[in-house]
Parts: structure tokens; C-alpha cells; sequence
């Protein structure tokens, strides 16, 4: 962790990649760009697929100085990008900071929450990344409906991997999302912010957060006012480029960290230059969104 790093953290004009898929989201992420499931038979050739689309992602000339930060899957950390690890090529060719993703996915629904399953080896995973020059981790749990039980316990587990986190030397991006199917999503935002202001007073050092975009212009001015929060990020949840874009023009001081959207429109098929230009539109159109959204 430089100060370099840092200081592109908390003052860089652009948004966070999120090039994270894990096992269970990229057999759809790999339909979406083209390549059906026929097209492999083991996890081991299915991410070998989806690494050449993040390889394809990270050499583009579009992928650029408005990228602030990459999330890559644990699997990508241990790869290379064109012949050299993964976070190094990020960092030193594209000054793109690394983060990594620690989850490994959710619990069944209690209390209206889904929380993170347990993360054996965390403590070597995060030595691991602090060797290959990561900044910082995402972890992410679900909230489904405003339940206050559900959704304490979910907040409170989030910030003790947080801590952990910490003590491991890196900055954890603390992610409760809240699901964009929810009936009583509004309220769900409400008891989310409520808990978040209450256990960020006591952390012990700046996080980052990400965000589910919320049904409120602005709803989360007191979080990114915060002395303890370094950024807050959007996820698009769900919602299609165009309104991930319109939503996140309505939050100042949100800057976008979008996984299948920053994908929209992207192909197997396309040449270099139909892929570049359309992914070059898409950065564009999202960092454009996070600079004028920027205190």
C-alpha cells in the first residue's frame, strides 16, 4: 500500500472496476459476452474464459487513467496480465489500484439478510494480497427486506471481517447491499445508513463503502461526510447501464464501482477496435457519471 495508492483512492476522478465474478455469476457473465456453457467442461477452463475477457478488459487502451481501482477475483490476484501478476500490471502499467475479493459467497436468508459465509484462511489470504502489492479487499453480504434484527447482524458482521481486514494492513470495501427486488427497499436504506453511522463511529481506521444506488437523491450525504470513510461506492445491482448511470448522476459524492454494466454491449466476437470502442463508450459514460457526482 503506497501513498500513491491513496492518494488516487481518495482524491482520483473516475470510478472502481469490479472484475470479480466468482463461480457462481460468471457462467452469465461469459453468456453475456458470447461464450455459452458448451464452450467448457470444468471450472478450471471456465475461468480460464473469463480471465481472457478480464485480460481483454485490462490491456484495452480504453481502460484507462478514468479507472481508479480494479476488484479482481481471488483466482485473477494469482494470474498474470500480460506476463506480469495481475496487481503489478494494474498498478505499475495502468495506475490502477488492486483490490481483491474475500467473500466466498452468502448463508441461506434469516432475518430477511443474507450474510457472508465464513472465509477460512483469511488472515494468509490477506498476507498473500499485501505481498502482491494490494491496496484493499471487497466483501459483500445482501439485504432482501427492512428487517432491523437482520439487518444489524449483517452490518456487524461486515465491519468484524472490516476489522480483520485492517489488522491485516490493507482497506477493507465493506459491501451490504441491499437488493434492488426489495419491497421495502427505501426502508431497508433507512435501517442500513442508521447502522452504518453507528459502527462507523467506533472502527478503527477509514474504510470504504459500496452501496446498493438508493431510492433517495443524496440519501447518503452523512456516510461520505464521514471522517472514517475514505469513499462511497455505487453497485448497480441489477439495473441497466442506463439507469445505474442516470441514479448515480443523482448522488453527489458517489463514484461508481460497477461490475456488469462496465461489460454492456461487449462481445467475443468483436474485433479489437468494436470491442476498444465500445468499451471506451462505456467507461466514458460511467466515469462521466462519478467526476460530475464528486465533491
Amino acid at each position: 500500500m503506497s501513498d500513491g495508492q491513496w492518494d488516487r483512492i481518495r482524491n482520483g476522478q473516475g470510478f472502481i472496476a469490479a472484475l470479480d465474478q466468482s463461480g457462481g455469476s460468471t457462467p452469465g457473465a461469459l453468456a453475456t459476452y458470447g461464450v455459452d456453457q458448451d464452450a467448457y467442461s470444468t471450472p478450471d477452463e471456465m475461468f480460464d474464459l473469463v480471465h481472457a475477457l478480464r485480460v481483454r478488459i485490462a490491456t484495452s487502451p480504453a481502460f484507462d487513467s478514468r479507472i481508479l481501482g480494479a476488484i479482481l477475483f481471488e483466482g485473477t490476484m494469482r494470474r498474470d496480465i500480460d506476463g506480469v501478476p495481475a496487481a503489478t500490471f494494474l498498478w505499475e502499467r495502468k495506475s490502477v489500484v488492486p483490490f481483491v475479493k474475500i467473500d466466498k459467497g452468502l448463508t441461506g436468508t434469516t432475518n430477511d439478510v443474507q450474510l457472508m459465509a465464513l472465509i477460512p484462511g483469511l488472515g494468509d489470504l490477506l498476507t498473500e494480497a499485501r505481498q502482491n502489492s494490494v491496496f484493499g479487499t471487497k466483501a459483500r453480504s445482501l439485504i432482501h427486506e427492512a428487517n432491523k434484527d437482520g439487518i444489524s447482524t449483517l452490518v456487524e458482521q461486515q465491519f468484524e471481517v472490516g476489522e480483520q481486514v485492517l489488522r491485516g494492513g490493507l482497506v477493507p470495501i465493506i459491501e451490504p447491499e441491499v437488493s434492488i427486488a426489495s419491497s421495502s427497499k427505501s426502508d431497508a436504506e433507512a435501517l442500513l445508513r442508521e447502522q452504518l453511522l453507528t459502527r462507523l463511529d467506533t472502527v478503527s481506521s477509514p474504510v470504504i463503502l459500496k452501496l446498493t444506488l438508493p431510492e433517495t437523491a443524496g440519501y447518503y450525504r452523512s456516510l461520505i461526510d464521514h471522517p472514517k470513510v475514505v469513499r462511497v461506492l455505487a453497485l448497480s445491482g441489477g439495473y441497466s447501464l442506463e439507469e445505474s448511470v442516470q441514479r448515480l448522476s443523482e448522488n453527489p459524492g458517489v463514484i461508481a464501482s460497477f461490475s456488469r454494466v462496465l461489460t454492456d454491449g461487449l462481445h467475443a466476437d468483436q474485433s479489437p477496435e468494436q470491442f476498444n470502442t465500445r468499451l471506451d463508450r462505456t467507461i466514458g459514460v460511467i466515469a462521466a457519471a462519478s467526476v460530475t457526482t464528486q465533491t
